[in-house]
């Protein structure tokens, strides 16, 4: 089963663009910093030790989905599958979103505190260095598979572009963003 990052992505190229899946993948991939950061400087530590601070950060993250649905849902013009118009400052809108979306994803600096320091590589550098390093391999592989996952889903929207599949394609996402902040919220 895809993840919600992948899913995500997906939708963005299928209702946009491949150049709007691949700066959402970037958004995605750029709030890695932000995780490896706090697994370099053990502050994911506090996080996974206090409950009332992880639900918050989920429901901040779910709620911020639950946004996005209802602003798909309002929006008219992102289902025209029309990529020649669609604007550079939707590009720098769902790169800040897929940034935002990462960052309140506390899961994320859970599965970061369990997963980076079985690779820890040195015995003469700091941990803290490592993390750095081995969260940077990370952001980079991310942003190249959603990349690709980005190109591949925006070619599949070519087959797409008709009245009705605009309609479809806007419950389409607008029921993703939803079903991502359950999943969120409601997943430990």
């Amino acid at each position: 089963m895809p993840g919600p990052d992948i899913i995500y992505v997906i939708v963005q190229s299928i209702t946009n663009s491949k150049k709007h899946g691949i700066a959402t993948a970037f958004g995605l991939g750029t709030g890695v910093v932000i995780h490896t950061a706090l697994v370099a400087f053990g502050v994911s530590v506090i996080v996974k030790q206090s409950e009332s601070l992880f639900f918050i950060l989920k429901l901040f993250g779910a709620l911020y989905l639950f946004y996005l649905a209802y602003a798909s849902f309002k929006d008219i013009t992102s289902y025209n599958f029309d990529s020649n118009k669609a604007a550079d400052e939707k590009l720098i809108k769902l790169f800040k979103q897929g940034f935002i979306m990462n960052v309140l994803n506390p899961k994320v600096s859970i599965f970061f505190l369990a997963f980076l320091p079985q690779f820890l590589f040195d015995k003469e550098l700091t941990i803290t260095i490592q993390i750095i390093i081995l969260g940077g391999l990370f952001m980079m592989v991310s942003v190249l598979i959603f990349s690709f996952v980005a190109i591949l889903a925006g070619s599949f929207a070519k087959y797409l572009r008709s009245g009705k599949a605009a309609v479809y394609g806007k419950w389409f996402k607008v029921s993703v963003f939803i079903a991502l902040g359950f999943y969120i919220l409601f997943s430990n």
